[in-house]
């Protein structure tokens, strides 16, 4: 906090020619305080409690100087501050409080986190498992790819007796190998569905 200030050349020329002017009517506590800021050379620092002095005695005797006039071309003089050193049982705690928050921290992130879960994934019980399902999933697309194929080779053999051209007979083995896929396709989708135990 600012306890004096820092006091510019118009002060000191204006301090100076109150000096001289009214040398005999200056207490004397204040004339060697104000002596001695006018000798030190630049900068020179103002104590408050001088301030108020001098400001004091400008009043009493009716001076036409003002302490903000000569104070015009002064600034604050604000000391550097100084930190104390820090508790090092304080700074101790302060660690374990911290360990402690973050010890907190990351049991409420895991724990939702099975270990046993974790290990069981990669055992040779859970590999079977995965390899069925993948196999039922293959054996299901080739069973539906040969159903298609087995209704258009049937519908093109067997419309040979109602159609004598190509062209009507791939066009009625088309639309039955379509209908059958959809079907089949359809029969697939719940069948999963139901796996999923979605209704």
């Amino acid at each position: 906090m600012a306890s004096s200030f820092v006091v510019g050349e118009k002060f000191r020329y204006k301090v100076a020619e109150l000096l001289e002017k009214t040398e005999s009517s200056l207490p004397q506590r204040l004339k060697e305080e104000l002596e001695e800021i006018v000798g030190k050379a630049e900068p020179t620092t103002l104590a408050f409690s001088t301030a108020r002095k001098l400001k004091k005695y400008l009043q009493e005797k009716g001076n036409p100087f003002y302490l903000h006039e000569l104070l015009e071309d002064s600034s604050l003089h604000l000391p550097e501050v100084v930190k104390p050193p820090r508790n090092p049982e304080l700074v101790a705690r302060l660690e374990r409080i911290k360990a402690k928050l973050a010890n907190e921290e990351y049991n409420r992130i895991t724990r939702n986190v099975n270990t046993q879960e974790i290990n069981r994934n990669g055992t040779l019980a859970d590999f079977g498992r995965e390899v069925r399902s993948a196999k039922a999933v293959v054996v299901t697309i080739f069973n539906f790819l040969v159903t298609v194929v087995a209704t258009f080779a049937c519908s093109y053999m067997g419309s040979q007796y109602l159609f004598t051209e190509m062209t009507p007979r791939v066009i009625s083995a088309v639309i039955s190998a379509s209908v059958v896929g959809l079907a089949e396709l359809y029969v697939l989708v719940r069948t999963m569905e139901g796996e999923l135990g979605e209704p």
